[in-house]
């Protein structure tokens, strides 16, 4: 009798603990979710004018316009490419991932230079040279990339590095953009954690509201 009742105080035991961590508990975390932080519990999407959903402020989104404020180069372009044509292989590395290039490596200056490299994706049209060439002043995180490649922000100063070029084509004025720019920097978490950032799909949101692009 020992053994059965201490076998059935098992059983009862393991579905009542199966039931708290995998039933209850789950459900609890996502009612919670939904209720105190819904946007962030559902991908922190983003809606244009017409309320249909155009991206998620946690990944980015490739911009290379000049009438654009331009994203951070990456290795999966932002995992946009189609798996089943991707013959560049951007997507080679999964939907998320770094080129592991040292900075000793000659395929990184290959892919910042723009050398003669047959793969788009490690050359990018010379990230380096293109930004010269419509006057920017490069900043790492216009050429280099980042962890993930996902990544949706910019520094402060690789915005305003682009202000010259965003306002002569879209011929706005440069502190109208200095102004845009300031409204959508984020500060440090709790103001001690992590650098300012900007997230370019917002910025340049808040730019075709200021002056649609044509």
């Amino acid at each position: 009798m020992s053994f059965a009742r201490d076998a059935s105080r098992a059983v009862r035991s393991t579905i009542v603990l199966w039931v708290i961590t995998a039933i209850i508990y789950p459900f609890v975390m996502i009612a919670f979710g939904q209720i105190l932080f819904p946007s962030q519990a559902n991908g922190s999407l983003i809606k244009n004018a017409q309320g249909n959903v155009v991206g998620s402020a946690l990944i980015g989104q490739p911009f290379t316009s000049d009438r654009y404020f331009n994203s951070r180069p990456s290795t999966t372009s932002y995992s946009t490419a189609d798996p089943k044509k991707d013959d560049a292989e951007i997507l080679k590395t999964g939907v998320s991932g770094a080129s592991n290039l040292a900075p000793s490596n000659p395929a990184l200056l290959e892919r910042i230079k723009g050398k003669n490299d047959p793969n788009p994706s490690k050359r990018i049209e010379g990230d380096l040279n293109r930004l010269k060439s419509a006057g920017v002043l490069p900043t790492a995180d216009l050429v280099y990339t980042s962890g993930s490649s996902l990544d949706p922000h910019i520094t402060p100063e690789a915005a305003k590095a682009q202000i010259a070029r965003v306002a002569k084509t879209r011929e706005l004025q440069p502190n109208q953009l200095e102004t845009l720019i300031q409204q959508n920097t984020d500060g440090r978490f709790l103001g001690i954690f992590g650098e300012p950032g900007i997230n370019v799909f917002k910025l340049n949101l808040a730019l075709d509201a200021l002056k649609p692009a044509s």
